[in-house]
This record gives C-alpha cells, sequence and structure tokens, in this order.
C-alpha cells in the first residue's frame, strides 16, 4: 500500500490562496468594467494569448482529471486520440469559425440567432436553455467537489454551518459555489479571462512537473531515469494498453466524439464570446491555433502518467474502497504519492480552477442571453423606457446571481441523490447538440427561412428523445444521442431551406449577416498607451507571488518518494512565467528627442 501525503495545513493554505486570489481577480476586474460592453466581451480588447489560454483552460474542467483519467487507466493510449481531438476542432476554428465570429459583429453571444433568424428564435433559445445550463453547472460542481471533498479527507464527515447540518462534500460544494459566484457577478467576462489565465499558469506548472516525475519514479530500479520509465510503459503495460483498441476507437464513438468535440470547441456560446474579446479577426485566429497546439500537447501530457499509474498503482480498489469508480482517483493519487505538501495544494486548485472557470463561462453567456436578448428588447415592447447600459450590467449580475444560487443548490440535491460521471457525459450529449447544430448550420449556409433555427432544435430532440425513451441501441447511448441529433437538425434545416424566400421581410436580417460574415472586420483601435497588455503584468505579478510561496514550501518536511526540492522547481517555474509575463507587459520606451 502506498504511503500518500495527505493534505495538510501548508496544502490548505494554498487551497485559500488560490481563493483569495480568483476573488481579488474579481474586484480587479470590475474596475474595466465601465457598461455591458466591457462586461459581455472585454470591449473587444483581451490580448489573444490570454484569449487562448482562457478558451483552452474553459474547454475542460474536473471531469478531465477525473473521469477521463478513469477512462484512460481502463483503456489506454486510444484515450489519447479522443482527448487530443480538440486540436482539429480548434484547427477549424482557425480556418473558417473564429474569422466568421468576429464577422458576426454581436455583443451578446445569442445576438447571432437574432440576426441569423429571428428575436423568436433567440427567446426559444434563451428558455429552453436556462435549465439545462443550470443543470451542467451543478453537476460540474457534483463532480469537482465529490472527489476535492474525498481528497482532503472529509467527504464522511459532518459539520454544522449556520445551525445546518452539512456533509462534507455539502460544504465543498457551498464554498466553491460563494467564490465562483462573486467572482462572476463582480467582473463579468474580464474576470473570466483573468481568472482562466491564473488557472492556466497553475495547470501548466502542475502538468510541467507531474509529467517528468512520474515517468521518474516508474524509472527507480530499473536503470533510474525518465527513460527507464517510458522503458517499463512499453514492455510492462499489456499490449492492448498500448495499442489503440476498444471503445475509443470504435468508429461511430471516434466520430460522435470528434464532432461533438468540433461542435463544443466552435459554437458553443463561451468560444464566440471569446473570438469577438480579442481586438482583430487575425487575433482570433491566433487565439484557434494557440487552442489546437495547447490541446495536443496537454492530454498527452495528462494521459501518459496516468497509463504509468496502472503500474503503479495495479489496484485501485485497494487505495479508495469509498470511491464507486476508484480508477478516477488515479492522477489525483499520483499527485499525492509523488508531490511534496504544497504542489499538492497546487494540484487540487488546479482541479478546482478548471470546472471554476467552465461553470463562469456558463454564467457569462447565459447572463449576457438573458439581459441583452430578452430583458430589453421585451421591456421595450411592454412600453417602459430602455435601460440604460447600468442598469443592463446590473441586471445581468443579478441574473449571474440567480443562476449561481440555483446551480449550487441543485448541487446539494443531486448529492442527495449520488450521482456518476458517465450520466455527465451522456447528459451533455442528450443536450448539447441539439442546442448547438442549429448554430454551426445557421452559420456555414444562411438561406433558410426565419424559423428554420427553432425548427431544426425541436427536430434534433424529435429523434433523441423517442430513442432515449423506448432505450434504443441501450450499448451506444453517446453515439445514439450525438448522431441522432445531428442527423434530426440537419434533414429539418435542409428541409427548411426550400422555404427559402430572398424577398420577405423576414429574410432581411439573415441577408444583412451573410453581407456582414463576407465582410472581413476592420481592426478596433485600442486605448491609448499600453492598453490591454498590462493585464499580462497582473497575471505575472500573481504567477511571482504563487512562485514565492511554493519556494518557501521547500522548507517543508517531505519524504523520500516526494522531496522538498520539487516544491522549489515548481517555485522557479512559476517565478520564470511571473518575470516573463511582467517583461511582456513593460510599456514601451518613449522616443527621446534628439
Amino acid at each position: 500500500m502506498p504511503s500518500f501525503n495527505t493534505v495538510n495545513a501548508t496544502d490548505y493554505g494554498l487551497i485559500a490562496l488560490y481563493f483569495v486570489i480568483v476573488i481579488w481577480v474579481g474586484f480587479y476586474a470590475a474596475r474595466k468594467n465601465r457598461g455591458t460592453d466591457d462586461f459581455f466581451k472585454a470591449s473587444g480588447q483581451v490580448p489573444w494569448f490570454m484569449a487562448g489560454v482562457s478558451s483552452w483552460v474553459s474547454g475542460f474542467s474536473a471531469y478531465m482529471f477525473v473521469a477521463a483519467a478513469g477512462y484512460t487507466y481502463r483503456n489506454g493510449s486510444s484515450t489519447i486520440i479522443l482527448f487530443t481531438s480538440a486540436t482539429w476542432a480548434y484547427l477549424a476554428g482557425y480556418f473558417y469559425f473564429a474569422p466568421m465570429w468576429r464577422r458576426a459583429r454581436i455583443q451578446a453571444p445569442l445576438e447571432f440567432l437574432t440576426r441569423r433568424f429571428s428575436p423568436s428564435t433567440t427567446y426559444f433559445y434563451t428558455v429552453t436553455s436556462i435549465v439545462p445550463q443550470i443543470v451542467g453547472i451543478a453537476q460540474g460542481i457534483f463532480i469537482l467537489c465529490i472527489f476535492v471533498s474525498t481528497a482532503l479527507g472529509f467527504g464522511a464527515e459532518k459539520f454544522h454551518v449556520l445551525g445546518f447540518a452539512m456533509s462534507g462534500i455539502q460544504v465543498t460544494m457551498l464554498v466553491v459555489g460563494v467564490v465562483m459566484i462573486v467572482y462572476s457577478v463582480v467582473g463579468g467576462l474580464w474576470a473570466a479571462v483573468l481568472s482562466d489565465a491564473v488557472q492556466g499558469v497553475i495547470i501548466l506548472t502542475m502538468t510541467v512537473m507531474i509529467f517528468p516525475i512520474s515517468m521518474a519514479y516508474l524509472g527507480q530500479g530499473h536503470g533510474g531515469g525518465i527513460g527507464a520509465g517510458f522503458h517499463r510503459l512499453v514492455t510492462e503495460l499489456p499490449h492492448n494498453f498500448l495499442v489503440p483498441s476498444g471503445q475509443p476507437v470504435q468508429p461511430l464513438f471516434l466520430l460522435s466524439f470528434i464532432l461533438a468535440s468540433m461542435l463544443g470547441y466552435n459554437v458553443a456560446w463561451h468560444f464566440a464570446q471569446r473570438y469577438n474579446s480579442v481586438p482583430s479577426e487575425r487575433d482570433a485566429k491566433k487565439m484557434a491555433m494557440l487552442g489546437a497546439v495547447l490541446s495536443l500537447i496537454g492530454p498527452m501530457m495528462w494521459s501518459i502518467p496516468v497509463m504509468g499509474s496502472k503500474l503503479i498503482f495495479p489496484d485501485m480498489h485497494a487505495l479508495w474502497p469509498d470511491l464507486k469508480t476508484p480508477e478516477e482517483a488515479s492522477f489525483v493519487s499520483l499527485a499525492m504519492l509523488l508531490l511534496p505538501h504544497g504542489m499538492i495544494g497546487f494540484v487540487v486548485a488546479a482541479i478546482l480552477s478548471a470546472t471554476l472557470g467552465q461553470a463562469n463561462d456558463a454564467f457569462n453567456w447565459l447572463s449576457a442571453a438573458i439581459t441583452k436578448d430578452v430583458y430589453v428588447p421585451v421591456r421595450k415592447k411592454m412600453g417602459f423606457t430602455p435601460p440604460s447600459d447600468k442598469h443592463q450590467m446590473r441586471t445581468a449580475q443579478f441574473v449571474m446571481l440567480a443562476v449561481g444560487v440555483s446551480g449550487v443548490a441543485l448541487a446539494f440535491y443531486i448529492s442527495e441523490l449520488g450521482g456518476a460521471f458517465d450520466f455527465a457525459l451522456q447528459y451533455y450529449s442528450l443536450t448539447g447538440p441539439g442546442f448547438m447544430m442549429p448554430v454551426a448550420l445557421g452559420l456555414i449556409y444562411r438561406k433558410t427561412p426565419w424559423w428554420s433555427g427553432m425548427a431544426s432544435c425541436i427536430g434534433a430532440f424529435a429523434v433523441v428523445i423517442p430513442l432515449l425513451c423506448i432505450h434504443a441501441f441501450p450499448d451506444h447511448i453517446y453515439e445514439r444521442n450525438i448522431l441522432g441529433a445531428i442527423a434530426g437538425s440537419t434533414i429539418v434545416f435542409v428541409i427548411s431551406a426550400f422555404f427559402w424566400d430572398p424577398k420577405a421581410a423576414s429574410s432581411a436580417p439573415a441577408i444583412a449577416l451573410d453581407r456582414d460574415l463576407r465582410t472581413p472586420v476592420p481592426e478596433e483601435k485600442g486605448p491609448e498607451g499600453h492598453g490591454a497588455m498590462a493585464v499580462y503584468g497582473v497575471i505575472g505579478n500573481l504567477s511571482a507571488i504563487l512562485g514565492v510561496v511554493l519556494l518557501f514550501c521547500g522548507f517543508v518536511p517531505a519524504t523520500a518518494i516526494a522531496p522538498a526540492y520539487i516544491n522549489v522547481i515548481g517555485g522557479l517555474l512559476l517565478l520564470g512565467i511571473g518575470l516573463g509575463l511582467r517583461w511582456l507587459a513593460r510599456p514601451p520606451k518613449k522616443p527621446t528627442n534628439p
């Protein structure tokens, strides 16, 4: 039985420091929010590198470190094919979707539906998306907290908070939920981008550390070094674990996963926001290319150590008897075995940060849609004066608060029922493609009537829900949901094209959008002086602070397997990142007069 470094006061201190940083980022970002243009899309002045890191971080959550790790532990190298599929989706964004979203010239994401189809489509999407989004937020919080509370060692304990008896997981959900709501409500999209950047620094540092350390540990007693660890992987793991096989490479499953990635990384509303948060089309394409590179390298550096954990922890059930699927603890088990106190706190913070970033994206686009595309036009139709920009921003903050509280409350309810990671995968396959396919089709082909978006969405669910009710293809639920929704949506959309009438008044917005999508957007002039590049300095300062803290953790007692110098290396990495970002953020020198 391996001796784990269970979370101690040092790790709790780092986790608490992370929460303080995230909340501070929210209040710092609030100073940049002078109106809804800042709150919803950061005035289109986010540097492309930061937007790219933000989009990459928002593409995964605790699901990647927990459920995906368990999937890799069970299936081996074939999962790398799945988890790097976002690379191809980002490349599609580089060549097509990134410039198209920029040319759509929208402020709030769902404004696209109004321009492409009709205001009725926007209302339809907003109303029908609220519940699935809240359920998704709740499921993400639950998946995160059920594991974090177990890893921290108080999942089964009882606490009394404000007179209420709560389990360890409920206390975790409460704390995480409060932090998530505060920085989202206060800071808007700037808070999302800045916090995602901090999260990206943490995740990249953790990835760079865990990969060579795990390989070196595997190589001990077998010649030593990282190379010896790789040799053990190749020679000692089962053949079918090393050669792509099983479900991940089954043609229908692989096709479904790639198609779902194409949709999720190109027409999900928070990606539309990111592409519109940078100054130009060229920056949007750079952002997509950065996402492609990170999506190729990152999953490989996470998956290979998990494959190695198959040799280090051959019996995960004996290590985590209380977990329903103990192999999902494989990645964090590696961290708790091989990393010293301090870096362990960083790993927990990284898992927290990934899920917080994903939930924050849902807050942003949903609040933008409800405020801009529902509240404002409905208010005008009722005869009230148009709301001021500040009024709209306060409305969006209230919507964020309501959605966040609802998500945390529902997570509490899910925790009472019990949950499963497979349910999360099936849930997203059931709700995602039906909403996203009409957006993708409408962005690619613009000659369909105003009702085609709603009809296409309904067509997707008209196929998927009956198949769900009759339990069709029970061994291929994921493929059934994805391919059924895509087929139903596409068929209805193609049929609707026969009803297109370019002379109808209702077709005018789509024709105008088509003209805009064919016309590149002139680069927006940023603020005078150094502009938004100064935010790199903020992230640099925070990275340096975390680096100094981790350097001090080098004095914390450690073990032979997880020596304290690992904290020093991590601290130096963070200091290097911090100094590099500060150098990037330095103001240009003023020309001297001769």
